[in-house]
């Protein structure tokens, strides 16, 4: 009889590659002034978030960490590694303004070079790299919707290292900031209410303001302040950065509770705040689009306008745009109130593409501005201003793409914007759009086709409402309302253009191999119950750059043909698939969809790359 404890079950194999530094110039934030090394953080397990601020994707990877990051506290360090896409991301305030702005609790390392993006080669926002606590890469997860995985994953690393001894339990090196005592903190969106009064979203500290007619007294707060979910009076409710608003004919206020991924109510006579649309949960792939209001799932919603009879949502989640119809029908779920939801514009792919609703492709569509004929759109990362008409099409005034963007005036096919996140109808047909990464206030006038700039040294310029002959500014990253008196003729300012500073991929004419690498995260198997799991979306800008390989298949390889003639441009990849539990004892297992959108500019040269590997799940396991 032998007494001694049995053996361990061995640990699991995994690919072992040491992981780099993490080095940026731009040096620590959320660590109390010290600057750290993988040496601080050995005996941690370390997951690094390369996100960006303007990527409703990395925003919504912020939102899926938190779990994790207080239910591992002791034994996960979240390392945020910011990689700008705009210039504008680069500055460093910028990523201080947006570190508190998302209520991000973890150390961030400022990047504005992406050298640390270039050591991991990642490839895509966001892109999450699990790294273990001897120091080397054990996995990486290209787009959202990974936290299930990595949360299984960190529960065997702890397991494995606590039995190795490797494990180091305790605090971790975050070290909060200290609270800025203004009156309002990031503030998104601003309405005129009937009053004469301005009721803004209070973005940061999850409320809405009511300010008097001077827009810096405060009248009144409605929302607790703490982030939640809760219907009820003013002083109970509670929101998570809520930001666009609307004003609806029976006087009420709609509000789009972003983080809550729902439409809210407000009564402005009583401070009442009700759930008009959304269950408090995501939308993800393969959910309905459509039905009754309380019981489809939205993705982000960024700002809301009354046009034709219905409330237009700009759903920055999933590039797309959509409505609730108040007399729709009856929400079972809810029994108290009617109202449905439905899809009017967009596919789920990110990009710059017009035509009929169902056909135009959206990117975080973020601001609305409605007037009779037109519903303008301020597209974010396309940085356009674009617009639906009563049919239904969607139309572009200004901007050409993902990758293009600068502060330039003149004719709307040469000028150039940075990420706009709002826009306003003016009395004379013409649109002001708030030019947010370039700190401005455009105009845009359909009558003549020009774009001019009527105010610059905005700080994050977020929205504008109209109150009398002065248009109202939401200066955000200076948390006020700035009073500006629309001038005659427009500020001239020195025309600058920009593109993406990712380095280009240098590949070979001719065929290139495109492979989109995907592992089922342990425990999971591809779901093919009801035919092919995958999907794979390819294009290109300019769509000459191409010669074969573009379009739809359910592949995750495929071979591209490129145009030698063609020098250079970018490869649009859109790939998804579905994972479901591998457990034959569950009758219904639990599924999961993973998708990732790439922008990939590529170089043509002779000495370049045949085979393009990208990354959706891979190294776990």
């Amino acid at each position: 009889m032998n007494d001694a404890a049995p053996a361990p079950a061995p640990a699991p194999r995994r690919v072992r590659v040491r992981a780099p530094e993490l080095i940026g110039k731009g040096g620590w934030l959320n660590t109390g002034g010290t600057e750290l090394t993988l040496a601080d953080l050995r005996g941690k397990i370390v997951v690094a978030d390369f996100w960006t601020f303007c990527c409703i994707n990395c925003l919504h990877v912020l939102d899926e960490l938190r779990e994790l990051e207080e239910k591992h506290r002791d034994t996960v360090v979240i390392v945020g590694v910011h990689s700008p896409k705009f210039v504008h991301e680069a500055e460093h305030q910028a990523v201080v303004d947006a570190v508190e702005r998302y209520g991000v609790e973890h150390p961030v390392l400022d990047d504005p070079e992406l050298a640390t993006w270039k050591q991991y080669a990642v490839r895509a926002w966001p892109t999450l790299v699990v790294i273990d606590p001897e120091g080397y890469v054990v996995a990486q997860h290209a787009g959202e919707g990974h936290a299930h995985a990595i949360e299984r994953l960190v529960e065997e690393l702890e397991a494995e290292h606590a039995a190795k001894g490797t494990l180091r339990r305790g605090d971790g090196p975050y070290v909060a900031p200290e609270p800025e005592p203004t009156s309002l903190r990031f503030p998104g969106k601003a309405l005129l209410l009937p009053s004469g009064n301005f009721l803004v979203s209070d973005t940061t500290r999850h409320q809405l303001v009511e300010l008097a007619a001077d827009g810096e007294s405060v009248v009144r707060r409605i929302g607790s302040g703490a982030r939640g979910f809760v219907d009820g009076s003013a002083e109970s409710a509670a929101f998570s950065e809520p930001q666009g608003l609307a004003l609806l004919e029976d006087g009420s206020v709609v509000v789009a509770d972003t983080v809550n991924h729902a439409l809210r109510r407000l009564d402005p006579a009583s401070g009442e705040v009700t759930t008009l649309a959304g269950t408090g949960r995501q939308w993800m792939q393969g959910e309905p689009a459509s039905g009754p209001a309380r019981e489809v799932s939205l993705s982000s919603p960024w700002d809301v306008a009354w046009w034709n009879g219905k409330v237009w949502i700009a759903m920055a989640g999933v590039h797309q745009l959509w409505a609730y119809d108040p007399a729709g029908g009856t929400s079972q779920a809810s029994g108290t109130g009617g109202g449905t939801v439905a899809v009017t514009a967009g596919t789920t792919n990110e990009g710059l593409v017009d035509g009929p609703g169902g056909e135009a492709w959206f990117a975080q569509p973020s601001g609305l501005a409605a007037t009779p004929e037109r519903l303008w759109v301020a597209d974010s990362e396309t940085s356009a201003l674009r617009w639906v008409d009563p049919d239904g099409a969607v139309h572009t005034a200004v901007g050409t793409g993902l990758f293009d963007f600068g502060h330039r005036d003149g004719a709307a096919e040469q000028a150039l914007l940075q990420h706009p996140l709002g826009v306003t109808a003016l009395p004379d047909g013409s649109v002001a759009v708030s030019d947010t990464y370039n700190h401005a206030l455009r105009r845009y006038d359909p009558a003549s086709g020009e774009v001019t700039t009527l105010a610059t040294d905005l700080r994050e310029p977020s929205d504008a409402v109209l109150a009398g002959d002065d248009i109202v500014v939401v200066e955000s990253a200076r948390h006020r309302l700035t009073r500006l008196r629309l001038p005659e003729e427009a500020v001239r300012v020195e025309a600058v253009a920009h593109r993406t500073q990712r380095t280009a991929t240098e590949v070979a004419p001719g065929t290139l191999r495109l492979d989109v690498i995907f592992h089922a995260p342990a425990g999971q198997k591809l779901d093919t119950r009801y035919g092919p799991s995958t999907r794979l979306l390819v294009s290109s800008t300019p769509p000459e750059l191409l010669r074969a390989g573009e379009g739809a298949g359910t592949d995750l390889s495929r071979d591209l043909e490129l145009d030698p003639a063609v020098p250079e441009g970018v490869l649009h990849v859109s790939a998804m698939a579905a994972s479901c539990d591998d457990d034959p004892a569950g009758e219904y297992p639990a599924c999961h969809v993973h998708q990732q959108d790439w922008g990939v500019p590529v170089r043509l040269t002779e000495a370049g790359a045949d085979r393009l590997p990208l990354v959706l799940a891979g190294l776990d396991g």
